[in-house]
């Protein structure tokens, strides 16, 4: 059997006929995540710049999940609800604005944190009423019901598109 990078010790279960499978645990998708980390960059230092690919959005979940869970030590709920909007928010950039490349920036202060998706369209998404039934359309809708606070910052060439979401700050023991 051909190893898998990172993922040595972790049990995989076989089933009979069936090609192997791996066991998603916490501890996978942590690897997984710190590995996006250390080979794009880190969002809290600087931009991380990503090419424009749908396949872009799976390296900005993982980035996102190592830096909420493993930098920042904030509970998997939170880094749940970060992971799904930051894919809305790279979804809207890759889908509607024809950049080559975007970036992703992530922020921490006292109660807050805030993820930025930053593209050189000057194009403004709007949020747009959602039906039951609709099939697309949401993501700007999930962001709005989601974060607590979010909007788009015009610059001179492009635009930031960001969700501010707030955090119970643990105090020291």
């Amino acid at each position: 059997m051909v190893g898998m990078a990172g993922l040595e010790g972790v049990e995989q279960p076989r089933q009979s006929g069936h090609a192997a499978a791996v066991r998603w645990t916490p501890a996978v998708e942590d690897e997984q995540a710190l590995q996006a980390i250390e080979l794009h960059g880190d969002p809290t230092e600087a931009e991380v710049r990503l090419p424009s690919r749908p396949e872009s959005a799976y390296a900005a979940r993982r980035i996102t999940h190592g830096v909420v869970t493993s930098h920042w030590g904030l509970s998997p709920q939170t880094a749940e609800q970060a992971v799904l909007l930051v894919s809305e928010l790279v979804g809207n950039a890759v889908r509607h604005t024809g950049a080559r490349v975007f970036g992703l920036r992530m922020v921490r202060r006292r109660g807050w944190i805030r993820v930025e998706v930053r593209d050189p369209s000057r194009g403004l998404p709007c949020l747009m009423p959602v039906h039951e039934m609709d099939v697309s359309g949401r993501g700007l809708f999930l962001v709005d019901k989601l974060s607590d606070r979010w909007g788009v910052d015009l610059l001179p060439r492009g635009k930031t598109t960001w969700f501010e979401m707030r955090i119970a700050d643990r105090q020291p023991t």
